[in-house]
Parts: C-alpha cells; structure tokens; sequence
C-alpha cells in the first residue's frame, strides 16, 4: 500500500524556518513529481511546489519561491520542503501528494 507521510510541523516565530518531510513508501515514483499544498482555515488548499523524482525539477508557487526550497533523497524516498523566513500567514495544514495519493498533512503554526 502506497502511503504518505509528512513530519517536522510545529510552532515557530515569524522570521524562524522549518523543514518538513514527506516520506513515501509502498513504491518509487521516479517517474512522478511530488507536490507540496498546504490549507490555512477557511481558505483552500493551495499549491506550494512541486519536484520531479527522477530529474530533481523544481517548481513553485510565485509567492511562495523565495522563501521556500523543494529538495529529495531518492535513497530514502522522501521529499523535503525547507522554508524560510516564515510568517504569520504561512500558517496552515501542509501536505504532500502523488499522483492521487496524499498523506495526512502536518501543521505548521507561525506566531507573530
């Protein structure tokens, strides 16, 4: 069975980072692009970026490619999302997602 599983939320202060992590298992996916969303209340989930398994390709939301990084170890099938300079309104439930699967999200609570 496929399965997702992103760690590393927390609280933090404004102007602190975090990295998450998303780690896949059941099979690779070298052939796919890993995402990142996230889902602060009340507003929709929203695409943060995404990186391709096999070519290491990033791409990002325009507001949110300054301060955030998309990286991957293909040797322990995991996805990292490294951000920056948090603020306040990056505030939300992020998760990570394949194909049609996706894990049960980690929050991330910035404090101003």
């Amino acid at each position: 069975q496929v399965q997702l599983v992103e760690s590393g939320g927390g609280l933090v202060q404004a102007g602190d980072s975090l990295r998450l992590s998303c780690a896949a298992s059941g099979q690779t996916f070298s052939g796919y692009a890993m995402g990142w969303f996230r889902q602060a209340p009340g507003k929709k989930r929203e695409f943060v970026g995404s990186i391709i398994w096999s070519s290491g390709t990033t791409s990002y939301s325009d507001s949110m490619k300054e301060r955030f990084t998309i990286s991957r170890d293909n040797a322990k099938n995991t996805v990292y999302l490294q951000m920056n300079s948090l603020k306040p309104e990056d505030t939300a439930v992020y998760y990570c997602n394949v194909a049609t699967i996706w894990g049960q999200g980690t929050q991330v609570t910035v404090s101003s």
